[in-house]
Order: structure tokens, then sequence, then C-alpha cells
């Protein structure tokens, strides 16, 4: 293929308008070119700049910006979710929903052979079936995570319209029988919003399934090694191919580390900093703040803390106003509080970062496996809960902060406990065993040949789909 001999394949990506949806999608697109395939990105005109520097110089991808209908309530100017409400999330949906002419004339000129599409744009495969396109319901989340949430066992034995908290606190009927086996009443409660519907509009779990039930094949951003019993699950609930592309791991990161960073870093031992970032659109209450700063303080480890804030509130001024009086001039030289975007993936790299506490955001969960990072997890929503229990449960790589059964509290001291149990009680039996499931999945991940075979898999299988 890569040599041109065989005839080119066009593949139409069309991720939701989400930083955490697009990014995998320009993964893979980069993965796809590289076997030869023609890749046509769709998305809004204000995503364009941020996103066209993560595409491979070389690759035959091309970015088509796609208009976002007006819908009232819904700022114009607005071409992502990153400063969105919630409220706005749900008008983005419905927004979405107007695209259907919009997309169904653009495919009609590009006549691809393929349509990757996200859960959001569910009505993708009845459109596509007029124009003769297969298309493929490529989901960013975990295989863990779906087989959880979006199966249609889900609604196995549940007598209202919804599942109810205690029903989402268990499996879905016919759930693999792994390390997993509940969530916590916090946990639940917050994965209900997914059936959910708002403004008369299709919930999450509706537009997910009905995707998966109509497209031509499902493709999960996994591999059987670490998730073969949940991708099984996932065959075996909808009938019909479920590809892999594998985990996406990312490129090793170019450029060079801020020297403010470098210098800061280079002060202090091999494997003694402690680096904890929740990405850009996940974000800590006034309680969770105060309870993580000083937890990192106790520990006594050197570390860097990346905390951010919904848009147009003031950072610093959030920061004085929550953490404890004092508390900066305490950690100085020892600790740093940073608000806005971070070179995190250089910054794992370095050779003085040990440990990442993080949201268990698929992505950084890589990155940290990547690098010699022991990972701390602190899961805040959503998928977040249960690529959480993947890692520390069944991959045994990390360790998860305890928390309250029914707010998901947690104290300092469970911070301190989880951060110790990686980085100081590393001869104790937990800490050893962590050390060596970190160990032996950083070498499956960064084995260029075993990663390089699921996408040529995949690719052979998209090859000779019917």
């Amino acid at each position: 293929m890569a040599g041109g001999e065989a005839k080119e394949i066009h593949a139409v990506m069309f991720p939701y308008f989400a930083f955490g949806h697009i990014s995998p999608f320009i993964q893979l697109s980069n993965k796809l070119s590289l076997h030869g395939f023609r890749i046509s990105f769709l998305t809004p005109p204000g995503n364009v700049s941020r996103i066209k520097s993560s595409f491979l110089v070389t690759s035959t991808i091309q970015i088509i910006p796609i208009q976002i209908p007006k819908i009232q309530g819904l700022p114009p100017h607005l071409h992502n979710t990153s400063e969105m409400t919630p409220a706005l999330h749900e008008l983005l949906k419905e927004a979405v929903d107007l695209m259907q002419p919009q997309i169904k004339t653009l495919l009609s000129e590009l006549r691809p052979q393929f349509v990757f599409f996200d859960f959001a744009h569910h009505w993708v495969p009845k459109l596509c079936s007029q124009l003769g396109i297969k298309t493929l319901s490529f989901s960013v989340f975990s295989a863990i995570s779906g087989a959880y949430v979006t199966v249609p066992a889900r609604f196995i034995g549940v007598e209202t319209e919804e599942p109810t908290v205690d029903d989402l606190k268990k499996p879905p009927c016919g759930y693999p029988q792994t390390s997993f086996t509940s969530l916590k009443a916090f946990q639940a409660q917050d994965l209900s919003y997914v059936y959910k519907s708002f403004n008369g509009r299709p919930a999450v779990y509706h537009r997910a399934v009905d995707g998966f039930n109509s497209c031509s094949a499902i493709v999960l951003k996994s591999c059987n090694e670490m998730e073969g019993p949940y991708v099984d699950f996932i065959k075996t609930q909808y009938q019909k191919p479920v590809l892999l592309t594998g985990p996406l791991t990312p490129d090793p990161p170019s450029g060079v580390l801020d020297e403010k960073w470098a210098t800061w870093l280079s002060q202090h031992p091999p494997k003694s900093v402690i680096f904890c970032s929740f990405g850009s659109e996940t974000f800590l209450k006034d309680d969770q703040l105060k309870e993580l700063a000083t937890g990192l303080e106790l520990t006594g480890l050197p570390f860097i803390l990346v905390v951010n804030f919904p848009g147009g509130v003031e950072a610093r001024a959030e920061l004085d106003r929550v953490l404890p009086k004092g508390f900066m001039e305490a950690i100085k030289g020892r600790g740093v509080v940073h608000s806005g975007w971070v070179q995190q993936q250089l910054i794992l790299a370095h050779e003085s970062v040990g440990c990442c506490i993080c949201h268990s955001g698929f992505s950084s969960i890589m990155e940290a496996l990547m690098n010699d990072c022991q990972l701390v997890l602190l899961p805040l929503k959503g998928d977040q809960f249960l690529n959480s229990k993947l890692v520390a449960g069944d991959m045994k790589a990390g360790v998860e902060v305890s928390r309250r059964e029914e707010d998901g509290y947690f104290s300092k001291e469970n911070i301190k406990q989880a951060v110790e149990t990686v980085m100081v009680d590393v001869d104790k039996e937990a800490g050893v065993s962590i050390r060596q499931n970190h160990m032996k999945w950083k070498d499956f991940l960064l084995n260029a040949e075993i990663q390089d075979k699921l996408i040529s898999n995949l690719v052979e299988q998209l090859k000779t789909m019917p």
C-alpha cells in the first residue's frame, strides 16, 4: 500500500469538537497516512490553527473546515468545548445534529471509502448508506468504559427510563469477570449524565449505541493485551466487526523543555519530583484543590502542581482564595503551583520526575507509563473512573487514591498515602509489584514492532471489509 501499487484509500475523519476527542482522531490519521491512506479531517475553522501542527508534515492529510450552524444561545465564536459550560455542551450537540445536510453535500463531493465518526454524530451511518460509504464508529474511550456504560445490556433489569445510581454501581448483565466489580455511589452518580436527555435531544448513551448499531464496524482505541475481556464483551453485544487501533501511543515530544522548568527540575534528585496535572477540561472543587495541595506538601517530596480553571476565571485570584494562607511561602523551592499549558510530555521525560498524579485521562496515563513515572490516579468524572480501575486493578500498574463512598471526598492523608505506596514504600509488596508491572507495560508500549503491527492489522481489516 505504502508503495502505491494498490488503489489509494480515502478516509474522512469526523471527531466531536472536544480536544480529548480530536486528538485520538489526529493520532489515527497520522498512523493511517503512513500506510498510504488519504485523510480528509473535518473540524470547525476555529480549531485549525491549534491542530495543524499535530499532523505529519509529509502526510496526505487535508483539513476541511466545516461550519457549526447558528443556534440560539450558542456563541458563534466557540468552535470547541474547551470554554463551554455544561449547558453550552448540550447546545453544541443540537447544532451538530443540524449539520447533516452540510456533511452529506461534502461527502457527496469527497466520495471517500470510509468515514470514521464520533459518538455525537450517530446519524452518519444512515446518511452514508445513501452514498455507498462504509462507516466506522471510532470510540475514543477505553474498552472497559464502553463495555460498562454504552452497551444494550446496561438496560437489562432496569425498570425506569434511565438507570438509577444503584443500577450503575453494578456492571451490566454478562460483563466479564475481572478485578473490577463495582463503582462507588459518587462515581455512579456522575455516570448517570450519560443517560439523560437534554432539550429533547438523544442522550449520550443513545447516540453512542445508535452509532454502534448502525455502523459498518466499530473501532476501539485499544488492544487485546490491555483490554481483551472488555473488547470481547462489546463484540458479543453488537454482533459485528470490532477493529482495534491499539492504544495509539503518542510520538516522542519534539522541541526542548523551557529553561525555567529544566532549571527547576535539575535542582532535584533523579526520580524524586511529583508532576500533578488534570488536563485542560477537568476542574477541581475548592476542597479537592486544598486537600491535594496540602497532601503534596505532606509527602515531603518536590512537586509541580498544574491547576486549570474554567474560562473567564482569574487563576491567581482563585489560588489565593482556596489555598491555605502561607502555603506558597511554605513550599518555596520545593513546590511549584502553575496554571495554564505546560510541556507535559517533556516534563514527564525529565530524569528528575518520578511520579505522575493525574485524572486518569487515557493520554496522560499512556504518557506516564511510557516514562519512568509511577502513576497515582485521581479520577474525577466519567470514563476516568473506569480507566483508573483498568490501570490500578487489571494492569496493576498504578495506585488509585482512596475516596469516600458517597461523595468521593479525599483528604491530604489519602494523597500522601497513595504517593508513598509508589514513591517511598518501594520495597513493600504493593510498591514492588506496581513498579514491575509498570515496567512491563512500558516495554509493551515502547515496542515499535508491536504497535506498528496493531495498525497494520487494522489496515488489512479495512482493506478486506466487504
